[in-house]
C-alpha cells in the first residue's frame, strides 16, 4: 500500500504532525475542530541530526540511534492513531542521507507511521502556511525567515499565498559545523561565519529585497530563542520582535563570551548553547543581505503548516491537483486526449481495485494525476518521451508532493509505455513496488487503447484480475474490427510478462 501517502480520513477528530529537522525533532498532536484544531500535546527532542551527517553523506551510528529513540517515544504517543492522521517529514539532513530508504525504513518501524522527506522549496511552502494562519487577517506582503537546522528557508507572500520561495543550505548546526566546531567563538571566528552567510545569500539578495514585503516574520527554535535573550538580556522590551540593534549587542556578547562553554545569557537553555552561534551569525547574515530592520517573531512553523495542509486535503483542497494543472499548462498537455486517458484508467480501476486491495482514494488520485501528465516530456521529443515527463517530474519543484510521491509518478508515467523499467520501480520503499507495478499495468492499458486519439470518450471494456494476471474483455467483434489495437495487445502481453504479470484478451 501506499503507506506515506494522506488518506481520505473523513472528518478526523485528532491529527498529529511530526517535523524531523536537521537540529530538534517536534511533534503537535491536535484535536480537530470542523476546518481549524486546537494543540492538546507538544513534544521536542534536540536529536542534532545534522551534526551526526559525515562526509560521505552517511548518519553516524549515534545520530541515527538518538533519532530512533526518539521517534520510539513519538510513536507511544501516536500509536493509537489510524494511519493517514499523521504526517511525518524529514527536511534538509534527510534530503541529504546517502541511503535514506534504509534509515526510512528503521524510522517507520519506530514511529509506526510513514514518513515521507520534502524538498526544500516545499518545505518553505509548509512553513508560510503554518505562519500565515497564525497571523491576524490583512493584506501586506510578508518576508518569513525560518532558520533550521541545516537550512533556511525565505518566503514572501501575501495572505496564504506564497509568491517567492527558496530554501538556502545554512542553518544553525551547518553554519556551527563550518565556523564554530572547536567552541571557539572569537571576532574572527563570527566575521567569517557572517561572511559565509552572506556568501550564500547573494543569489537570492536582490529579488527578495525587491519582493515589495512590508514586514518581516521568523518562525524556528532559533529564532524564537534569539528573541527570548534578547528580551531576558534587557535589549528589547517585547520577545516577540527582534531588532537588528539587539541583534548586534547580541552577537558581540557572544564574541566576548569566547567559547560555546563560557556562554551566559538569561534565557539560553544548555541544549541550545553548542549551535546557538551559528544561528545568531545565520540571522545576521539574513538581517543584513535584505535589510532588515526588526523582525516579528512567529510561534507557528513547519508543524503547523502540515496540519493546515492535513486540513485541506481532508476537506478537498489539495494543493497538489493545483500542481498538476499548472503542469499541464506549463506542457501544453493536449487535455481533451489527456482527460480521455484518465476516465479509462479510472474505470479500469475500479473494477479491480478490489481485488487487488487497493482501496485507497489516494491509489485512483496517483493514477489520474499521471494520466493527466504522461505526455510533458513530448515538449523535448517525442523520442523516448517518457523518459524526459519522468525526469521532469521527479526533479520538478511540486507544491503538495513529497519526494517519495514524485518518485511513484515518476515511475508511473517512466513505465506507461515500451519497456517496462524494474530500476525505476526498485528505487521506491519495498512495501509499495507491487502496488506501483500494478497501477502501472492499468496506465499502461488505458493509454494503449487511446493510441489513436480518437475523440471516441470511452470504450466498453471489462478487465477483471486474480493475483497478477489480468483478463480484458471487449465487446463482440471489437477486436475484429480494431485490428491495430489487437496487435499492439499481443505485444503488450509479451511486455507485461517480463515484469511478473500475464495479460489475456478475450
Amino acid at each position: 500500500m501506499f503507506h506515506y501517502i494522506s488518506k481520505s480520513l473523513g472528518t478526523p477528530d485528532t491529527l498529529a504532525a511530526i517535523d524531523l529537522g536537521s537540529n530538534s525533532f517536534h511533534m503537535i498532536v491536535v484535536k480537530v475542530d470542523d476546518n481549524n484544531f486546537q494543540v492538546i500535546d507538544k513534544l521536542r527532542e534536540m536529536v542534532r541530526l545534522g551534526a551526526g551527517l559525515d562526509k560521505q553523506k552517511n548518519l553516524t551510528p549515534e545520530a541515527e540511534q538518538r533519532a530512533l529513540a526518539c521517534l520510539e517515544r513519538f510513536g507511544q504517543r501516536v500509536k493509537s492513531l489510524p494511519q493517514g492522521a499523521v504526517r511525518a517529514v524529514g527536511t534538509n539532513t534527510l534530503r541529504q542521507v546517502k541511503d535514506s530508504r534504509r534509515f526510512l525504513r528503521l524510522a517507520e518501524q519506530a514511529l509506526g507511521h510513514p514518513i515521507e522527506i520534502i524538498a526544500g522549496r516545499e518545505e518553505a511552502r509548509l512553513v508560510y502556511l503554518g505562519v500565515a494562519h497564525g497571523l491576524a487577517a490583512g493584506n501586506e506582503r510578508r518576508l518569513v525567515v525560518d532558520i533550521g537546522g541545516g537550512s533556511t528557508e525565505l518566503i514572501v507572500g501575501d495572505g496564504f499565498r506564497p509568491r517567492h520561495m527558496e530554501s538556502i543550505h545554512m542553518g544553525c548546526v551547518s553554519m556551527t559545523r563550518k565556523r564554530f566546531e572547536d567552541g571557539v567563538i572569537s571576532e574572527k571566528a563570527m566575521h567569517a561565519a557572517e561572511l559565509t552567510g552572506a556568501i550564500d545569500m547573494r543569489p537570492v539578495k536582490n529579488e527578495y529585497r525587491s519582493a515589495g514585503w512590508q514586514m518581516a516574520i521568523g518562525s524556528s527554535g532559533t529564532i524564537r530563542a534569539i528573541g527570548k535573550v534578547i528580551k531576558e538580556a534587557g535589549w528589547s522590551d517585547n520577545s516577540d520582535v527582534i531588532t537588528a540593534s539587539a541583534l548586534e549587542k547580541l552577537r558581540n556578547a557572544l564574541v566576548q563570551a569566547g567559547t560555546v562553554e563560557k556562554i551566559d545569557l538569561p534565557g539560553l537553555s544548555v541544549e541550545r548553547r553548542p549551535v546557538f552561534p551559528g544561528g545568531v551569525a545565520v540571522l545576521r547574515s539574513v538581517f543584513k543581505a535584505l535589510n532588515i530592520d526588526q523582525m516579528q517573531v512567529s510561534d507557528k512553523a513547519l508543524r503547523e503548516g502540515l496540519i493546515y495542509e492535513m486540513l485541506g486535503r481532508i476537506h478537498h483542497e489539495d494543493v497538489r491537483e493545483a500542481t498538476i494543472r499548472t503542469l499541464c499548462k506549463r506542457y501544453d498537455v493536449d487535455m481533451e486526449h489527456a482527460r480521455r486517458i484518465e476516465a479509462t484508467a479510472r474505470k479500469l480501476f475500479a473494477q479491480v481495485a478490489p481485488c487487488w486491495g487497493l482501496i485507497d482514494r489516494e491509489y485512483t488520485e496517483m493514477l489520474g494525476w499521471a494520466a493527466r501528465v504522461h505526455e510533458i516530456g513530448l515538449t523535448i521529443s517525442h523520442t523516448q518521451f517518457q523518459k524526459h515527463s519522468a525526469y521532469i517530474i521527479a526533479n520538478s519543484d511540486m507544491p503538495g508532493f513529497s519526494r517519495q510521491e514524485q518518485k511513484v509518478l515518476a515511475a508511473l508515467i517512466r513505465n506507461h509505455r515500451r519497456k517496462i523499467s524494474m530500476d525505476t520501480v526498485q528505487e521506491l520503499p519495498d512495501s509499495i513496488m507491487h502496488c506501483v507495478l500494478q497501477l502501472c499495468t492499468i496506465l499502461r492499458l488505458a493509454v494503449l487503447l487511446h493510441r489513436s486519439r480518437s475523440l471516441i470518450a470511452q470504450i466498453d471494456i471489462r478487465l477483471s484480475v486474480s493475483e497478477n494476471t489480468l483478463q480484458l474483455q471487449f465487446p463482440v467483434g471489437w477486436l475484429d474490427s480494431h485490428p491495430l489495437s489487437h496487435m499492439e495487445l499481443k505485444q503488450e502481453a509479451k511486455r507485461m510478462k517480463a515484469a511478473g504479470f500475464k495479460l489475456k484478451v478475450d
